[in-house]
């Protein structure tokens, strides 16, 4: 069931958006040459203690995951896509590094992702990260009224088919609210013209995800949880909570 938000359910997640934007700045800021990602983890919780806001992710168990999710954000490197599990390793020169995290304020939550490189930059990489920011945007710019959720996926999908990057189809955006979870579904591929109609007060994380190889599809780790590229080419993230208002999209998770 898709849930309209009232504007001022939007200011209270536009609250817990601001959270999700200071916890990225500051593993961003964090993530250099020898850090572990255990250590980002930890700056993601001191973000949220000194915000009075908890993590939607910690605990989080959807169907496919085999346990709950042990830690506060996801950290992904290199060929990992999403729903990397931050760890003893321990970050090198020219990794690509993608923290998605979320935050839970006053029973409202908002959710976001950044795709970065620590020290020497590849550019590939660069291309790949700027390619995916791109095709945020294009699904930003997107969600009107008027619009449907195909509008969306069918900006994003484009750039990636445009770039020759793949995708891993299963995975994509959302809606979002009480929950990190709603209706409806947010595909990173589609058709303009279908799906659900857009309109004031809806909010939606949208989410391209981009594999550097060209490949659709990926593999999941051990662990049951990190999606990594099928080919072990590198992968970017990017994500925004956004509401579709009748003065357009409206970022909630900007700084």
């Amino acid at each position: 069931m898709v849930e309209i938000k009232s504007d001022d359910a939007l200011d209270a997640m536009r609250e817990a958006g601001r959270v999700v934007a200071r916890i990225l700045d500051a593993v961003r800021r964090a993530a250099t040459v020898g850090v572990r990602l255990t250590d980002l983890d930890e700056v993601a919780r001191a973000v949220l203690r000194e915000a009075g806001a908890s993590s939607p992710f910690l605990g989080y168990r959807p169907p496919f995951a085999p346990t709950p999710f042990p830690a506060s954000i996801c950290v992904s490197v290199n060929d990992a896509i999403v729903h990397g599990i931050p760890d003893g390793y321990r970050l090198r020169d020219g990794d690509v590094v993608g923290v998605d995290c979320g935050a839970k304020l006053d029973g409202w939550t908002a959710d976001a992702a950044v795709t970065f490189i620590v020290g020497t930059p590849r550019p590939g990489d660069v291309e790949l990260i700027d390619t995916t920011r791109r095709a945020l945007e294009a699904g930003i710019a997107a969600a009107t009224v008027g619009n449907r959720i195909g509008d969306i996926s069918a900006a994003i999908g484009a750039i990636a088919e445009e770039a020759g990057y793949g995708m891993p189809r299963d995975f994509g955006g959302h809606g979002i609210g009480r929950h990190m979870h709603e209706d409806p579904s947010v595909p990173n591929h589609g058709r303009p013209g279908r799906g659900y109609p857009l309109r004031h007060g809806l909010a939606l994380a949208i989410e391209p995800m981009f594999i550097a190889g060209g490949k659709n599809g990926y593999r999941v780790a051990g662990d049951g949880w990190t999606l990594h590229s099928p080919d072990g080419s590198r992968a970017a993230h990017m994500e925004h909570t956004i509401a579709v208002t009748e003065d357009g999209p409206r970022v909630l998770t900007v700084p």
